[in-house]
């Protein structure tokens, strides 16, 4: 599982995460280069961060 997420929604991102996934992901903050073609997957922000479990 992977999701983006904007500072907005990185703790829903989180939670939602955990819950679906029963362990605690991994998150990294997107390299600037890929920052402005990604967004968010719970809005059109920019997102600044990778919630993975890998």
């Amino acid at each position: 599982m992977i999701t983006y997420s904007c500072e907005s929604h990185i703790n829903h991102a989180l939670d939602v995460f955990v819950a679906s996934e029963e362990k605690f992901p991994i998150m990294e903050v997107i390299p600037e280069d890929e920052k402005l073609s990604t967004k968010c997957t719970y809005c059109e922000e920019r997102a600044l961060y990778v919630v993975a479990n890998k």
